[in-house]
């Protein structure tokens, strides 16, 4: 009897094997990994809901921290952060993220597809803060981070003579998280990190949307990024675009949104998009 137990062992190692690689065989190949890189005043966990049902679905997920610093060296740790990651990957961008991806990408044969949401698609030469004066169309509101910086911003004076950036906490939750419970965006201001002044005026360098095909969530009701901006940006980088009535923190109030353009990204490597998405490319009224 004890000569059969190593045998039956074997044979419930070998079977789950088999029945994963039949599963892989009549796909389409691996799943990309799904990179996903957080703006200003925030950090990864931000993302939370997404990961989850990312992870759900069966994709391995990463949130690394963007250090914040400038673009030029924040787009650099996470260009050197891809590296680390073997197969394809599709990489998303909240916010500043998506100036940082924009520029991390490029030239990586990795990155499959750039997802933006609510998210700077700068052009080589533009930076946040040219992006960011451009005037809105007539009857369209300007950003709730424009104005006298000092009614917006709390300021750190850091040794070496930059200085570290706060958005005022009273301001924080009409401005970014005009779609959530006010006690829950009153918690993301005060857990806000700190963004470089420095940053602001520092250019893009070669887009790597313009090699690299391209996905946009336009949150309609964004404060921060105006959604005339958000489109203009998406459509200079003939991006897929959907448009969501979400703030600028959208991927908070509306992760499955976020997650089904993710998805629609991901299937354009696989060869097949997820059968549950609930994607409507239709654009709604702003």
């Amino acid at each position: 009897m004890k000569k059969f137990i190593p045998l039956a062992i074997l044979a419930i190692l070998i079977v789950p094997a088999y029945v994963v690689a039949a599963r892989s065989d009549t796909g389409s190949g691996p799943k990309p990994s799904i990179v996903l890189i957080h703006g200003a005043w925030a950090d990864g966990s931000s993302w939370s809901g997404v990961i989850k049902r990312l992870q759900q679905q069966g994709y391995t997920v990463y949130a690394p921290a963007n250090p914040l610093r400038g673009l030029t060296s924040d787009s650099a740790y996470i260009a050197n952060f891809l590296q680390s990651i073997s197969g394809p990957i599709i990489l998303v961008g909240h916010s500043y993220g998506g100036a940082v991806i924009t520029n991390a990408a490029t030239g990586n044969p990795n990155v499959k597809a750039l997802v933006y949401i609510d998210a700077f698609a700068p052009d080589q030469g533009e930076s946040l803060a040219s992006l960011s004066s451009v005037p809105p169309p007539p009857g369209q509101s300007p950003s709730c981070l424009s104005g006298d910086p000092t009614t917006v911003f709390n300021f750190v004076p850091l040794t070496g003579g930059d200085t570290d950036l706060y958005v005022k906490p009273s301001l924080f939750p009409s401005c970014f998280a005009n779609d959530l419970p006010p006690n829950e965006g009153a918690v993301l201001a005060s857990t806000q990190r700190a963004f470089a002044l420095s940053a602001l005026p520092q250019t893009s360098g070669v887009p790597a949307w313009k090699t690299i095909p391209s996905f946009y969530l336009v949150g309609t009701i964004d404060r921060a990024i105006p959604p005339f901006a958000q489109l203009f940006m998406a459509q200079r980088a003939h991006a897929t675009i959907v448009q969501v009535r979400g703030s600028h923190l959208v991927m908070i109030s509306h992760p499955e949104a976020v997650v089904d353009l993710i998805s629609q990204a991901a299937g354009t490597v696989s060869g097949s998009s997820n059968a549950n998405s609930g994607l409507t490319l239709a654009p709604t009224s702003l």
